[in-house]
């Protein structure tokens, strides 16, 4: 008896011998991420990546589970959740962080971007910074910008100056500055929900829409309207944030591993989607659609009143100036 408990003593003393070697285990934080996109959609895809870089470079102690498809709601209720501290990441469009901080509504702005280089320049650079660190206050912040592509009309007719707009109803998202620019340009803005869209399209009920041309594939739209005007007239980025009490409980070198995690994550996202982007162009000719370019100096000049409105909000109107004078 006397050996067995001595044999047994002499194996705990070398377990915990064992474990004090090894030296404690590093606690493991899991986060939660949502969006409203599809699973497989080249932004679940690039969600997926970040939260494996994040992985990887904490070495375990940071996982990212990424709940796609609206699974915790779609972009206000899920920035809502990120607010009350319930979310730790959101997936989200800039146009909907409007409602929530006003800076962010600069990027619906129409042609507030020159041009491919002009738009990185800003997003990644200080004024971009900027306004991802503009909505503290709120509660969240920006992590990095993920390119959404220009939007651009497309129609049953080119549509390459502003007045062959005139009297077309034009299906826009909700939202008083896409309302105004249509207004402009002389057509009827239409709000309609997206999924409401397609239909309405095909039974005449709007004559058009705009998008980025991966409407025409992975929507349909292509099959029911069959130009695509070149006009890019707004390039309204996606936004990967976390809220500020996920923020701040996390060590310092995990708060920058997440940000520079999300921000190679937008790299390779952003190539990915110029990829994406191209194909469905591809894909788009082959159901017949044909593209235009549009004259951008004239429907510039006919939208330059929402840059006076601009002014009543001096902030915004500094930030726009601000954008447009990157050089």
């Amino acid at each position: 008896m006397f050996a067995l408990n001595r044999r047994h003593a002499a194996l705990l003393a070398a377990a915990v011998l064992g474990l004090t070697l090894a030296g404690p285990a590093a606690a493991k934080t899991t986060l939660r991420l949502g969006h409203g996109l599809a699973k497989g959609h080249p932004v679940d895809v690039s969600l997926d990546e970040f939260a494996k870089l994040v992985r990887e470079r904490s070495k375990g102690e940071l996982d990212i589970k990424v709940f796609p498809a609206g699974q915790l709601g779609q972009q206000r209720e899920l920035i809502e959740q990120m607010q009350n501290g319930a979310l730790d990441l959101v997936h989200a469009n800039a146009s909907p962080l409007a409602a929530f901080e006003p800076s962010f509504g600069v990027y619906d702005m129409p042609f507030l971007f020159r041009d491919n280089d002009h738009f990185f320049k800003v997003v990644e650079g200080a004024v971009g910074d900027e306004v991802l660190a503009s909505s503290r206050a709120k509660a969240f912040v920006g992590l990095a910008y993920y390119d959404n592509g220009t939007r651009s009309f497309y129609a049953n007719k080119p549509l390459a100056k502003p007045e062959d707009l005139k009297g077309l109803k034009v299906r826009v998202q909700p939202g008083p500055i896409a309302t105004r620019m249509i207004n402009l340009l002389g057509a009827t803005a239409t709000p309609l929900a997206w999924g409401e869209v397609y239909t309405a399209l095909q039974s005449g009920v709007v004559d058009g829409a705009e998008n980025n041309v991966t409407a025409l594939t992975l929507a349909r739209h292509g099959e029911v309207m069959k130009v695509y005007t070149r006009d890019e007239h707004t390039r309204v980025p996606d936004v990967v944030l976390v809220a500020t009490s996920t923020l701040d409980r996390l060590k310092p070198e995990q708060q920058e591993l997440l940000r520079q995690a999300a921000r190679d994550s937008a790299k390779a996202h952003n190539a990915r989607w110029a990829a994406e982007l191209e194909k469905a162009e591809g894909e788009a000719a082959k159901m017949g659609v044909k593209f235009v370019d549009a004259d951008k100096a004239a429907y510039r000049q006919v939208v330059q009143p929402m840059y006076d409105d601009l002014k009543a909000t001096p902030a915004l109107a500094t930030l726009a100036d601000r954008i447009q004078s990157v050089k």
